[in-house]
């Protein structure tokens, strides 16, 4: 915990650092959501297509789930995402011809979360 998961476009390969981001993201939730950086496990998730609305393409995404243990108010989640998306802004760069769109999500884990 906390278990992140980034789902990114295809087309962003070259655009995003995401040794930068990761190297940023994991201190910054584990002060917000007061845990330890060694607690953090992130895996990037590449998607080959992205259709964003009726768009015949031209669309390109980032978006970072971010799970936790129960317990974290509205308040804090919602500061962790909105601190998460300025991250993203500055990691992501506009590729040429796309329209960017990124987005942050944190929810609880489910009561049945297990961790060996």
């Amino acid at each position: 915990m906390p278990q992140i998961a980034i789902d990114y476009s295809a087309e962003l390969d070259d655009a995003f650092d995401r040794g930068g981001f990761v190297a940023a993201l994991h201190p910054l939730v584990a002060e917000t959501v007061s845990t330890k950086i060694a607690a953090c496990k992130t895996r990037f998730r590449r998607v080959e297509e992205v259709v964003v609305a009726d768009a015949p393409g031209g669309d390109a995404l980032v978006h970072v789930d971010i799970s936790l243990l129960a317990g974290r108010t509205p308040e804090v989640k919602a500061r962790l995402t909105e601190s998460v998306r300025d991250l993203l802004v500055a990691h992501v760069r506009s590729a040429a011809g796309l329209t960017l769109h990124l987005s942050v999500e944190a929810r609880d884990l489910d009561a049945s979360y297990r961790k060996i």
